[in-house]
């Protein structure tokens, strides 16, 4: 195996923090549970995770159970909070649009970012499996692997490809440059896609109406 088809861990590291960082900066009202609970359970495990500079074969299971469980983590309480963004919204008459627009870009940020992680996390089986020399079928298919000759010979998606495919399908509600094959695909696609059209359409929306 060589080292240009190793996965870098660091990038999903940042996001990773990026993420608790935007969940730190919402209201307590939007928060589960005391505000620093979901920070301090998620950055636990970042440290030993990112002692490990690639994602390899070999890696022991504890690693991607880890990962898994820390973007489990991320992602259900940032559905949490879209989900008490609306309730402010429909039942508590909140009258402060601005702080809304805000709360509701935050969400927004984090939703594309953990999609980011989900795709990067899962595809071909993983970031593990993908630096190996016989990676599993795509369920993510880019352009360049479409169309070989826009790329180079050895090219394969990195994390920003993922993250990237994130903020297209969380901005246009579909798959743009890079389609979903498989059932998780299109699963992890469509779920992103609603949690983006409810903090956009109707949080964000009705945040700007209260403005006026």
């Amino acid at each position: 195996m060589s080292v240009e088809h190793e996965e870098p861990r660091w990038p999903a590291s940042l996001a990773l923090i990026a993420c608790v960082s935007l969940y730190a900066v919402l209201p307590s009202r939007l928060a589960v549970g005391p505000h620093w609970i979901v920070p301090i359970i998620v950055a636990l495990p970042i440290i030993p995770l990112s002692t490990r500079k690639h994602r390899h074969p070999n890696d022991s299971p504890w690693v991607r159970r880890a990962t898994i469980a820390t973007i489990a983590m991320i992602s259900l309480a940032n559905v949490i909070s879209v989900g008490l963004l609306v309730h402010l919204l429909l039942v508590a008459h909140v009258q402060q649009g601005r702080n809304l627009i805000y709360s509701a870009v935050s969400v927004w940020l984090t939703n594309v970012i953990v999609f980011g992680l989900w795709f990067w996390e899962f595809d071909r089986g993983g970031p593990h499996l993908r630096a190996g020399s016989d990676p599993r079928l795509p369920d993510i298919q880019f352009p360049q692997m479409e169309n070989p000759t826009l790329a180079p010979k050895d090219w394969h998606p990195r994390f920003l490809d993922y993250l990237y495919t994130s903020f297209a399908n969380g901005t246009s509600f579909a798959p743009a440059d890079a389609m979903p094959l498989t059932p998780l695909a299109k699963v992890l696609f469509a779920s992103e896609s609603l949690v983006s059209f409810v903090t956009i359409a109707v949080v964000a929306a009705r945040a700007v109406n209260i403005l006026h």
